[in-house]
């Protein structure tokens, strides 16, 4: 009988790959998305720095680009911040003030300030995680969705202009406070006329609310263990000890990283790694460019004189953490680029990350009120800015 032709060989290998390499690959490609879509920042700052490497190869002088003082301190009040989420301490406060209102404008007042005021310790990103779910809850208890567009603008607004005062506040302003070499105080009262300004214009929406009668709530929440609120009040004591210079921010680390291996490793895996990643990324990107003369000295010329605007327009493009980053390494006006970089907080999206969270927890919660969010979103935080740009101005020109 005659023999059936033998089939031609897989080229696999020379030519091209079997549908099991196929496969393999497409997958690797749809988790490199996921990984570029699940944060952004973090990959575009990779790139940069991978791209900077092409004309600086690495060496020896990388060790010096990063700050390990800032990265030690911010893992730390991460850390400490998420052992008080993980204990319900947030909620608990919140829901004791709620108890004693009676009616959607106290409602909201307390919804708004806390967030407000909470950002001054934990930062703007941790007060919309733990504030915003916390409100829809509160909404759909009192019947109220309806208010669910207005209320997390006005907590977004409030978490990032709150952070604005204080160095713990957000990662940017840990960042300029620690490379600046300027005083808690001396921070605190750079920053304090436009938080004053901002809480005016806070508690002025509230009021433009017509006030209506809801039933009594009462939310369930409980302040979590003793003995575990002890000793996140004990890493929140000492970070503020490092903050003022009184104990070296990495035995500041060293201690906090110890007591999670030893005592609570599932809460060591909540830190928000992307975003140290993302200051080391940046700092090696920025301290290749600063090599390089000309980059140095288009930079340089662009911020003379203009820090302010070029911060805040920088900031709508690229996010107010990475602006700061990108942009300390070419000036010297600390408090222009602190003042900034807080202000270009407010804006677009994206202007400030904390922001995409209020968003993404919108769009799950209610996603026929995206498009709506979205454009008062932005209306509210342009004119905003407009408005603190112009007290800035005012400020500026008075000395």
């Amino acid at each position: 009988p005659r023999r059936a032709p033998a089939e031609p060989k897989s080229t696999q290998g020379v030519f091209g790959m079997g549908n099991a390499g196929k496969t393999a690959v497409c997958a690797a490609g749809r988790k490199i998305w996921a990984f570029v879509r699940g944060d952004a920042v973090l990959s575009v700052s990779i790139v940069l720095a991978v791209v900077s490497m092409f004309f600086v190869p690495p060496g020896p002088a990388y060790v010096a680009y990063i700050d390990w003082d800032t990265l030690a301190l911010l893992f730390s009040l991460m850390a400490v911040v998420k052992g008080f989420q993980s204990e319900g301490f947030f909620e608990y406060i919140g829901s004791g003030l709620l108890k004693r209102t009676r009616s959607t404008r106290s409602m909201a007042a307390v919804l708004v300030f806390l967030p407000f005021f909470c950002s001054t310790v934990i930062t703007n990103d941790v007060s919309l995680i733990t504030f915003v779910p916390f409100a829809v809850s509160v909404l759909r208890m009192a019947r109220q969705e309806a208010l669910a567009v207005p209320l997390i603008i006005l907590q977004t607004l409030a978490a990032n202009l709150g952070s604005m005062l204080t160095p713990m506040g957000n990662p940017q302003n840990l960042y300029l406070y620690a490379q600046s070499g300027m005083g808690f105080l001396q921070l605190c009262g750079i920053m304090l006329p436009y938080v004053l300004l901002s809480a005016l214009c806070l508690g002025g929406a509230v009021l433009l609310r017509r006030p209506r009668p809801i039933p009594a709530l009462s939310v369930e929440a409980r302040p979590g263990r003793a003995k575990s609120l002890a000793w996140c009040a004990a890493g929140l004591l000492l970070c503020l000890l490092g903050i003022f210079n009184l104990v070296p921010d990495l035995a500041v680390a060293a201690v906090i990283l110890a007591a999670l291996l030893f005592g609570n490793r599932k809460l060591l895996r909540t830190v928000d790694y992307a975003l140290l990643g993302t200051f080391a990324a940046f700092f090696i990107f920025i301290g290749n460019l600063s090599t390089i003369p000309s980059f140095q000295n288009f930079l340089s010329g662009i911020l003379a004189g203009h820090v302010v605007p070029v911060s805040v327009l920088a900031s709508q493009v690229i996010s107010n953490v990475p602006a700061a980053l990108l942009l300390s390494g070419f000036t010297s006006d600390w408090s222009g680029l602190l003042i900034g970089t807080n202000l270009g907080g407010l804006g677009t999206l994206i202007a400030s990350m904390a922001s995409l969270i209020s968003y993404k927890q919108l769009a799950r919660e209610f996603p026929e009120k995206k498009k709506r969010y979205f454009l008062w979103f932005t209306v509210c935080n342009v004119a905003l800015l407009l408005l603190l740009l112009l007290e800035y101005a005012l400020l500026s020109a008075r000395g």
